[in-house]
């Protein structure tokens, strides 16, 4: 395809405003989703923990201070390669069970699928990326032990 180069297309400047014109960032989204990401907080929550401190902290790596003992790392449900990825596409946690998958592929796919869309193929690559997690964690060491 011309002005093609390594998977960028190369346009002038009126074809970028007419690209950009028709770009919808929201398309496929349900309203509470297009709330949910139009929050000026949208990206920025984050867990606190009892004592007002971040999740994410890093706790006290060489022993400075007494009395703060980690605690042990719960062990992982999906701990198989590629398992952090499908799940991330079907818009789920590493503590999701199975039940939760089936629920979250179920729901992506009435959204996603043309038949849903009045045709529109648009989607269907979403909708691909959707089929090859579930497929994927259907076949996880987690999915299999409880179903």
């Amino acid at each position: 395809m011309p002005g093609d180069a390594g998977g960028w297309q190369f346009f002038c400047l009126d074809h970028v405003r007419a690209f950009n014109a028709r770009y919808n960032f929201f398309d496929g989204l349900s309203p509470d989703e297009i709330h949910e990401a139009q929050s000026p907080l949208a990206g920025w929550e984050q867990t606190v923990t009892q004592k007002g401190r971040p999740a994410f902290s890093f706790g006290d790596a060489h022993d400075l201070f007494p009395g703060e003992k980690k605690p042990a790392p719960a062990p992982r449900r999906w701990s198989g390669f590629g398992d952090a990825q499908a799940l991330s596409a079907l818009g789920l946690t590493d503590a999701a069970g199975a039940a939760d998958v089936r629920r979250a592929y179920k729901r992506l796919v009435r959204r996603y699928h043309p038949d849903s869309n009045a045709g529109d193929r648009t989607q269907e690559g979403k909708l691909q990326a959707v089929v090859n997690a579930y497929t994927h964690l259907k076949s996880a060491k987690a999915f299999r032990s409880e179903s």
